[in-house]
């Protein structure tokens, strides 16, 4: 992934990572709370050799020695033969060996100090401790380590230079410490966990996304608009809309393909319902009457039509009457309004769907109109879902698959090309809907207007009443 990549990630879970964050200040803060606080006192002792009356040279030579001790000094400490008189004296409900990992003892580089601290959930403890270890080691020094020498005095001494004292504070648990810690591991927790999903997620989100996944022309992409669901003819609701761009955008580069004096049928299918296929087609449709060309659209989804609906028409008598023999394409093709757009329902629902889409008729039905007609739009079934936008495309009708931005699977997509390759389906292009604006930047007109758009008067819509007569006689003229 690209930098920009992560950036986006972190944008679009941003609610994930705060949440996160939030938790693990609330978990070191907690901890904080819950933990039993821990006190710590210390005392130190200087170490030094008795000289008695000799020169500075015997001086000199007696603090080097002392200095060279009390490093194995500050080992002996920890031993259950100074910690056990300091059990006894304090009567602790510890051994010498527990007792050793709440004593620390150093000693200041080239110096003849020694610093015993020792720690304990009680203040008053920690500092009777300390100091009790202090005086065992004092004794243990004098007495056994370095006894006297016949004067009834050991060579060496020590004197308490700092005496433990009752702290006044815990120094644990340090509570900023931990919720800062706590900050730091939820935050990366929530940076983890986002990345994992976007690692995981397989859906496509972007332009970038189908172009990872094949190499036919991206030829459009359509911003998401939530009102599409309630009025679905973009180009006739909202035809000043940065959506009604993104279908003339498409309509254009459709135009641009169909230059070669290729095949003018065009289907639109998808891989899974609900990706906007059908949306897709009335409005490309709309889009290429509006600049003039003669559009002929099929509703050959014959399982689930949603065109007749969309376009406000009955559909009851359609394309399946042509394909059983019981009416002539003049006799249910009716014109939408006073625009070039001519219609053909699907009628009555099949039991046999697949196999009339397939059939010889259907194929005189798609060569009589693409004599009459710039352009044959057909709306197809779903290709992963049934096989008939494959049969329709077998031909030589250019497919376009349209690819739900946050709804298809670059599975999905990859296997539907496959599908229809296998079926010698001549796929065209790719066209992605429900896009986010910002994910069309550089392509479509996601940031594009003419100002407010809202104060513009649309023009009042044509008369939708639809006549068969009037299809006719279109169809007559040519």
């Amino acid at each position: 992934m690209e930098l920009r990549e992560y950036a986006t990630i972190l944008m679009k879970n941003w609610v994930l990572i705060v949440i996160a964050s939030i938790l693990g200040i609330a978990a070191g803060a907690g901890f904080s709370l819950l933990a039993t606080p821990e006190y710590q006192s210390r005392t130190q002792l200087y170490v030094s050799v008795r000289s008695g009356a000799g020169t500075t040279s015997d001086m000199v030579q007696g603090a080097n020695f002392s200095r060279q001790i009390v490093n194995s000094y500050v080992d002996v400490i920890k031993t259950g033969v100074v910690l056990e008189p300091v059990v006894d004296e304090l009567g602790l409900e510890l051994t010498a060996n527990q007792l050793s990992s709440h004593i620390s003892a150093a000693s200041p580089a080239d110096t003849a100090l020694i610093n015993i601290t020792a720690s304990s959930p009680s203040p008053q403890q920690a500092a009777e401790i300390a100091n009790a270890v202090g005086e065992s080691f004092k004794n243990v020094i004098q007495t056994e380590l370095e006894p006297d020498s016949g004067d009834g005095m050991s060579p060496i001494n020590l004197t308490t230079t700092q005496v433990a004292l009752e702290p006044s504070s815990p120094v644990s648990p340090n509570v900023m410490m931990n919720i800062l810690l706590g900050l730091l591991v939820g935050l990366a927790i929530g940076v983890g966990i986002a990345v994992l999903r976007a690692a995981l997620d397989t859906r496509i989100h972007s332009l970038r996304d189908i172009e990872e996944v094949t190499d036919k022309p991206l030829l459009g992409g359509i911003i998401a608009d939530s009102e599409v669901e309630k009025h679905p003819l973009i180009i006739k609701h909202k035809p000043h809309s940065p959506i009604a761009e993104s279908f003339r955008a498409l309509r254009t580069n459709l135009q641009f393909l169909n230059v070669g004096g290729s095949s003018s049928v065009f289907v639109i299918s998808s891989a899974n319902p609900g990706e906007g296929k059908s949306t897709t087609s009335v409005n490309l449709a709309l889009a290429l009457a509006e600049a003039g060309s003669r559009v002929a659209l099929i509703e050959a989804d014959l399982r689930l039509p949603r065109v007749s609906k969309y376009l406000g028409v009955e559909g009851n008598a359609g394309l399946t009457d042509i394909l059983i023999g019981k009416a002539e394409v003049n006799d249910v093709l009716q014109r939408w309004g006073r625009t070039q757009l001519y219609y053909l329902p699907a009628g009555r629902i099949p039991p046999n769907p697949s196999e009339l889409l397939g059939s010889a008729e259907m194929e005189k039905v798609i060569a009589e109109l693409e004599e009459s007609f710039d352009y044959v739009i057909i709306d197809a079934p779903p290709a992963l879902a049934v096989t008939d936008a494959a049969v329709i495309g077998h031909g030589k009708a250019g497919i376009l698959i349209a690819v739900s931005a946050g709804s298809t699977k670059k599975p999905e997509l990859e296997a539907t090309l496959s599908t229809l390759e296998n079926a010698d389906a001549n796929v065209v292009g790719v066209v992605a809907t429900m896009l986010p604006p910002k994910s069309v930047a550089g392509y479509g007109y996601g940031n594009y207007g003419y100002g407010d758009t809202s104060k513009i008067n649309a023009p009042k819509p044509d008369n939708t009443e639809l006549t068969t007569t009037d299809a006719s006689k279109a169809n007559n003229e040519q």
